[in-house]
């Protein structure tokens, strides 16, 4: 088999282009979200086995030889990591990425946003379920709130090229809020994303009456503002995008009740190398294994293109047809493979 060219994108077996990486640099976190990390006890990563940012940069190069050129940076809590701007400046030389971002719960982007922003990234999203600090000790079980909120406060001042809010609305916790966050966003210069409550990793408090629909989102938007007006879509992104009348942008993640999962072009390397095709995806493939026993760039990409070639997934479409839903994976699954966490392939 011949190399794929960047100019030929490398499709799947239905037609999707693998366009998007997010890369997990560590699976531990600072919070304790319960939609994410619920439970007491959690099985990590040998620290032996995560990637060095220079095995990250150069799996990231094989990526962009078959047509990735966007990254994004995701945990557990990627600022965990030390210096992460050394790992953004590699992959920011890497002329075939054309961007960089990183999502992050905010608690430690103060104190790093301008370093970061140095070394090249290119847009920053941050996590923020609630304006309450009470509602936030009880969501994430840490005293942080005015630590994420100086964190996009600092990463709205450094000038990143694009700042977002990604908000997770669950039913009888912070559905309350979506109009004030709606506000903070707008007054802080921020796109808002509206997410649906996903029965993914390590979500065993699931519920499908916890969901927030996008239907219901839309409908206390327009309720206060009038009617909103949907946006053409930014290439394959997650979110659809609307705007009020007065040109605020606002995005909903509709995950659980319309997946997009027929245009999705991203896939998800976790700190320790293994790939995954989907969020719901519950075997990867290893690629730290072949990297560091000498594999060269050609026969890494030869791997890419067999394992993408052959993708079928679209999990979100397949959990939607279920009779019956819950949480996705056990507790007793989560801990014999800890890569089934969604803190550690990243969300």
């Amino acid at each position: 088999m011949s190399s794929p060219s960047h100019s030929a994108p490398l499709l799947d077996s239905l037609g999707r282009p693998l366009g998007q990486l997010r890369i997990s640099v560590t699976d531990r976190c600072n919070l304790r979200c319960h939609y994410c990390m619920p439970e007491e006890e959690y099985h990590w990563l040998p620290r032996e086995d995560l990637l060095s940012y220079e095995e990250i940069a150069e799996l990231a190069a094989t990526f962009a030889a078959v047509g990735v050129d966007k990254v994004r940076l995701t945990g557990g809590e990627p600022l965990l990591r030390r210096d992460l701007e050394r790992l953004v400046g590699l992959l920011a030389a890497n002329e075939r990425l054309r961007d960089t971002a990183l999502t992050t719960n905010g608690i430690l982007l103060a104190e790093s946003a301008e370093r970061l922003r140095g070394a090249g990234l290119g847009r920053v999203t941050v996590s923020l379920d609630t304006l309450r600090p009470d509602r936030f000790l009880a969501l994430t079980r840490q005293d942080m709130h005015d630590r994420v909120l100086e964190g996009i406060r600092a990463a709205a001042g450094a000038g990143f090229r694009k700042l977002k809010i990604d908000t997770v609305v669950i039913r009888g916790t912070n559905e309350d809020e979506i109009l004030d966050i709606l506000e903070f966003g707008r007054e802080i210069g921020a796109e808002v994303r509206f997410i649906e409550y996903m029965d993914v990793g390590g979500a065993t408090m699931w519920a499908p009456g916890k969901v927030v629909s996008r239907a219901e989102m839309l409908a206390g938007i327009e309720r206060r503002y009038g009617a909103v007006e949907a946006l053409a879509a930014e290439d394959a992104a997650p979110a659809e995008r609307f705007a009020l009348a007065d040109g605020t942008t606002f995005g909903i993640i509709a995950s659980v009740t319309a997946p997009f999962c027929r245009t999705c072009d991203r896939s998800r390397l976790t700190a320790d190398g293994m790939w995954y095709l989907c969020l719901y995806a519950q075997r990867g493939t290893d690629l730290r294994g072949p990297l560091r026993g000498g594999a060269s760039r050609e026969e890494m990409v030869r791997l890419l293109s067999e394992v993408w070639g052959g993708r079928t997934d679209r999990g979100a479409e397949v959990r939607l047809e279920a009779r019956s839903r819950g949480p996705l994976v056990s507790i007793e699954s989560l801990r014999r493979d800890p890569h089934l966490e969604m803190h550690t392939r990243g969300g």
